[in-house]
């Protein structure tokens, strides 16, 4: 069983209660994902069963889309509502004590594009060996430095002025942390910000309309369709493009040997160190091959066999 099967993680459950529950239903050993979420977040996780386990290490697409729930007013050590919660004073300059939509809106291009965030203390960020959660929660605060993430797109879907709370539409790369994103916006606005909710829409290119529930996995399995609903691994390297080779040329890549690019239709043009997928002449996924141009070969740079 190899391939990518998409879950849409329920909430109170972490990332490896997910893997558990699906090595035991798979009976397959090997299975990994792409992207811890949280037990109180909900939404897209990719798991990795089989060869696709291959992939961890070298994925492309590490980009995430995220809808956040946000509630003014409020700050909290975990910079969300599971934390510890206070309460904070209006800013001075507000006459009503409420913030307004376009007060949001007016902030949100500051928060766009690359920035640079600071990890909150409760992550799993490790700081000379140990884990900053760990730190936390003996009350140990350490420096942190920033990390330059990418914000592509940051949208206000809705905001209820009278409770102060709202959601917000993040497309982020890889490393971000949105309790961080919101945390820092309710600086911004003088008045404290906590996440109230995350459901992760979108990861690794795979979107939570093509992910199931862990029921819907225990369905499968009991009729032993779950192989069925797995998405292929070469999906996870759809940004490259593919080398059809012949029947002895897949023989030679799958044992371990480079091909020689001049019989190839590459030898029209290829980038130096540029990687392509390689499938055999029934279009079957191989694996990874990288041009070397100094050799004029399509050397290895991962099988999945």
């Amino acid at each position: 069983m190899n391939g990518v099967l998409v879950i849409n993680k329920p909430a109170g459950f972490t990332s490896f209660d997910v893997v558990a529950v699906v090595r035991k239903l798979s009976g397959q050993r090997k299975i990994g994902h792409t992207g811890t979420l949280d037990p109180n977040a909900t939404g897209v996780l990719p798991l990795l069963i089989g060869n696709a386990t291959k992939a961890q290490d070298i994925i492309v697409n590490h980009d995430k889309e995220y809808i956040a729930g946000f509630k003014l007013g409020y700050i909290s050590n975990t910079l969300d509502i599971w934390g510890e919660v206070q309460k904070t004073k209006a800013p001075d300059y507000l006459s009503q004590g409420v913030l307004t939509k376009q007060d949001i809106l007016n902030i949100l291009p500051e928060f766009t594009g690359e920035i640079n965030q600071v990890p909150p203390m409760f992550s799993a960020i490790q700081k000379n060996g140990k884990r900053l959660y760990d730190l936390a929660r003996q009350g140990i605060e350490v420096e942190r430095e920033p990390r330059k993430i990418t914000i592509y797109n940051l949208n206000l879907i809705s905001f209820n002025e009278q409770e102060q709370t709202g959601f917000i539409k993040v497309k982020c790369s890889k490393g971000t942390y949105i309790r961080t994103l919101i945390d820092d916006m309710g600086k911004k606005l003088s008045c404290g910000a906590v996440m109230d909710s995350l459901e992760r829409t979108s990861a690794c290119g795979y979107n939570i309309d093509k992910s199931f529930t862990l029921e819907e996995i225990k369905d499968f399995a009991e009729k032993g369709e779950l192989e069925d609903n797995l998405i292929p691994t070469e999906s996870l390297f759809g940004n490259y493009g593919y080398v059809i080779v012949s029947d002895n040329q897949a023989k030679r890549f799958s044992n371990g040997g480079a091909l020689d690019i001049s019989r190839t239709y590459l030898t029209k043009g290829y980038k130096d160190k540029q990687i392509y997928r390689i499938k055999d002449k029934e279009k079957h996924f191989l694996g990874l091959g990288i041009a070397d141009k100094e050799s004029n070969q399509l050397k290895i740079f991962k099988l999945f066999l």
